[in-house]
């Protein structure tokens, strides 16, 4: 079965490559995403910058390279560390905790699992997110700079990443356990157990998004496995048997649409993925936990390879994974950026993102069954 998902996994990271990545500018020795396929000559020229795709897309290769270590995409995830910071006007850092926490998780994951070093952009990303946890306005951290937004998006991957990086440098990890109680207590549903957008301005934005679960569940997983405190796996258990009955019709994770929704899933099944390969725990409920996240993952994955379609021979990914994916054009509205936030294309399979999120899908089901 493993090497089913790897083969797949592997026809995924080769679409991404072939119809996505570019040197930024024509400069050599950098590369990113294209976002969109087909492009246009605007898409072509890295016009349009969406930080948080970009960390995304390196942390695919870097999956890709645990799956099947080659000499040359070590050079990729190099390529794009130096474009990503190229194109972010020299600096690793933007005015989201989001977006910088998703950089921050894959360039950690790069040191420890690729052997590529950038710890003066760790510490930086670390210091961001240390410096903004204001628990006396309400946090968390917020969703960006000057904002009183207090989300699970910013806070989750913030406290996974925190979690990671404290361990190896030593230091307790109790601000990313404050993140996790925070949240908790803060945007867990009383009725359902699934994980609420965030608050603002005191008041609950009660939205419950995919990755939302998604990266509560990945900090919960994180802590479990890093501390003898309870609370953490029976978090877990919770959750993941909430995304199996609310988020999962026929244990297939709902779609998002384009545009930033079409990472929602992805990351989703990475953390289940997570989930069903590092809770610790020998009891029956641990063992059925890992047993429901595994489930998911493939079921998922197996859907959405069912739905692809088959481009020169590559797959291409439905943003609705239960669905026939649709084959995109350079017609009708493409991507936009509006109030920190990219809306969807009118195909959405033709945004990197839902691309993306089916190439960790599909290394999702390998981590599973390998």
């Amino acid at each position: 079965m493993d090497q089913l998902w790897a083969n797949r996994a592997a026809s995924a990271e080769a679409a991404v490559v072939k119809r996505h990545l570019r040197p930024l500018w024509g400069l050599p020795g950098t590369q990113l995403g294209v976002v969109a396929w087909p492009p246009t000559r605007r898409d072509r020229w890295f016009g349009t910058w969406h930080y948080w795709w970009q960390a995304h897309l390196l942390d695919c290769l870097i999956d890709a390279q645990l799956r099947d270590p080659q000499p040359g995409r070590l050079g990729k995830i190099e390529r794009q560390i130096r474009g990503h910071r190229l194109r972010n006007n020299g600096r690793w850092t933007n005015s989201y905790y989001d977006d910088m926490a998703w950089l921050a998780l894959a360039l950690e994951r790069a040191e420890r699992l690729a052997g590529i070093d950038r710890p003066r952009a760790l510490a930086t990303l670390a210091e961001q997110f240390v410096r903004s946890w204001v628990p006396e306005d309400g946090g968390g951290i917020p969703w960006r700079k000057q904002d009183q937004f207090f989300n699970a998006p910013a806070n989750g991957p913030a406290g996974i990443f925190l979690a990671r990086y404290l361990t190896s440098q030593g230091e307790p990890v109790r601000r990313a356990q404050q993140m996790a109680d925070w949240i908790d207590e803060t945007l867990i549903d009383p009725d359902t157990h699934l994980v609420f957008d965030g608050i603002k301005a005191g008041s609950l934005v009660r939205a419950q998004y995919t990755y939302c679960q998604g990266v509560v569940l990945g900090l919960e997983t994180e802590l479990a496995a890093r501390t003898s405190d309870e609370r953490h796996p029976a978090r877990v258990r919770r959750l993941v048997a909430a995304i199996g009955e609310h988020m999962a019709p026929g244990e297939i994770l709902n779609g998002a649409g384009g545009g930033d929704g079409g990472l929602f899933s992805g990351i989703t099944a990475r953390y289940l993925a997570l989930a069903a390969t590092a809770l610790p725990g020998d009891d029956a409920d641990d063992v059925a936990a890992r047993e429901a996240a595994r489930v998911i993952v493939l079921a998922s994955a197996q859907a959405a390879w069912d739905n692809r379609q088959n481009v020169g021979g590559l797959p291409l990914f439905g943003y609705a994974w239960d669905s026939a994916a649709e084959l995109p054009t350079t017609v009708g509205g493409q991507a936009q950026f509006v109030e920190g936030a990219v809306s969807s294309s009118q195909t959405p399979e033709r945004d990197l993102s839902v691309q993306l999120s089916g190439w960790m899908l599909m290394e999702a089901a390998h981590t599973v069954t390998a």
